[in-house]
């Protein structure tokens, strides 16, 4: 019988982007060794196969994609099961216009806030903006049980590693984002988003 092939996934344990990719192999019950690579410290097979030696990195067999949101969409095409994006296109693409969105809006606050060398003001406003913005929409998510949706999509994926951060962020919601506690509190509870967690992600609540 032939070796069932098994994925490669070079993840840095403290990303957020790493982390959705991370979720996705989760939720999808995909086997993946899971390479676990610190910022700043390049294995020299990741250099070999990456030209940017950037993470996430996920290589299958001759394939090698790296850009979390392509290797997302991938593993969405690859197993197919259970279904993170809609079926129809229309749809399909609304899924994909709101990761954009939260990748411009949300994850760009993250990256300034989690970024060094940003000026302690310009960390501040970014903390101030992105509290003040999840609060905001808080109320969306009393409609659905997930994120504008019925099922788990990818839209989810790019959130929740957000949402788990936000201790770690400084940010602490106030008691008028309910709907957006409640909804952290059973996605965090389910087992697939546990089993995403790095031992570092573990400590940050």
């Amino acid at each position: 019988m032939a070796a069932v092939n098994k994925l490669t996934c070079y993840s840095d344990p403290a990303d957020h982007y790493c982390h959705r990719v991370r979720l996705v192999l989760a939720e999808k019950n995909v086997q993946a060794d899971i390479v676990e690579v610190q910022a700043g410290r390049c294995p020299p097979k990741l250099a070999e196969v990456n030209p940017y030696a950037s993470v996430p990195t996920l290589v299958d067999r001759d394939l090698v994609l790296y850009e979390s949101t392509v290797i997302m969409e991938y593993l969405e095409e690859r197993y197919p099961h259970p279904p993170l994006m809609p079926v129809y296109p229309v749809a399909r693409a609304n899924t994909r216009l709101l990761v954009h969105r939260i990748q411009r809006d949300w994850c760009a606050l993250v990256d300034r806030i989690l970024d060094d060398r940003q000026k302690d003001g310009d960390r501040a406003l970014a903390r101030k903006e992105l509290r003040e913005s999840l609060t905001g929409v808080s109320p969306l998510f009393a409609e659905k049980p997930f994120f504008l949706s019925e099922e788990l999509s990818l839209v989810d994926c790019c959130l929740l590693p957000i949402l788990w951060r936000l201790p770690q962020l400084g940010i602490e919601l106030p008691r008028q984002a309910k709907p957006l506690l409640d909804y952290m509190e059973r996605q965090f509870a389910r087992d697939s988003f546990q089993a995403s967690l790095s031992s570092i992600e573990r400590d940050m609540r």
